[in-house]
């Protein structure tokens, strides 16, 4: 690169400023007719008055080349937000496939949390209803889903605990009734694998119980006693 030396400390002065052709909110920043000193998103290029004639020393160059990176990932993070709520390990994932550097990333995180725009509790709890409601799923397998996403056990423990039961307990009856026509066996053959399932699914044992009873397997008596808790260690 080349410039215009004006002072003890060097100084380059923008010649000219062009639009990416593909990101028409990126702009090139350029001392010389080769290759761009500086690229910037739009919002970097008004907050720093970068416009043709402006002098840049290398220290300020630098500056404003890292600002432009934590404001590029905290955009594209914006972005990401766009299509579906995130957690923060899912954004942070995101950044990072995107090659930015770690500070930056935490940076983004730390503004998103700060404006609200990200919220891992408020997250877990719309997620956590959607599930119960929707997939079929009870809440010790809904709980493992949002820790996967990242949310805190704590959280996500919290997030499942308020869910309602009576919903829950629709979705078991819906899951076991749907599983229940592709059983063959005898009645309680069937039984022994419908429990199984259902616990698979993350239900309580009580609410096994309680779904199970809603089926007909064969004209069984699906009406538990004592020792038919034992079936669900298998």
């Amino acid at each position: 690169m080349t410039g215009n030396h004006v002072s003890n400390e060097e100084e380059w002065m923008i010649l000219s400023v062009r639009t990416d052709k593909k990101d028409r909110r990126l702009y090139h920043l350029f001392a010389d007719s080769e290759k761009p000193m500086l690229s910037v998103h739009e919002d970097i290029l008004i907050r720093y008055r970068l416009t043709k004639g402006h002098t840049l020393t290398e220290a300020q160059i630098e500056e404003i080349r890292m600002e432009d990176e934590r404001y590029r990932s905290y955009v594209l993070a914006i972005a990401y937000l766009g299509a579906r709520p995130r957690t923060k390990k899912q954004i942070e994932q995101y950044l990072q496939r995107k090659l930015f550097e770690t500070e930056n990333i935490q940076y983004a995180l730390d503004r998103l949390e700060r404006e609200h725009i990200v919220d891992d509790e408020q997250y877990a709890r719309e997620f956590a209803k959607s599930r119960l409601k929707n997939s079929l799923k009870g809440r010790r397998f809904i709980q493992q889903e949002l820790q996967m996403r990242g949310v805190s056990k704590e959280a996500a423990a919290e997030a499942t605990a308020a869910l309602d039961e009576q919903v829950e307990l629709l979705s078991a009856k819906k899951a076991a009734e749907k599983k229940s026509r592709s059983l063959k066996g005898e009645p309680l053959d069937q039984k022994r694998k419908l429990m199984g399932y259902l616990m698979r699914r993350g239900f309580s044992v009580d609410i096994v119980k309680e779904a199970i009873k809603s089926i007909d397997l064969n004209g069984e008596d699906n009406v538990f006693e004592e020792d038919d808790g034992l079936l669900l260690d298998n």
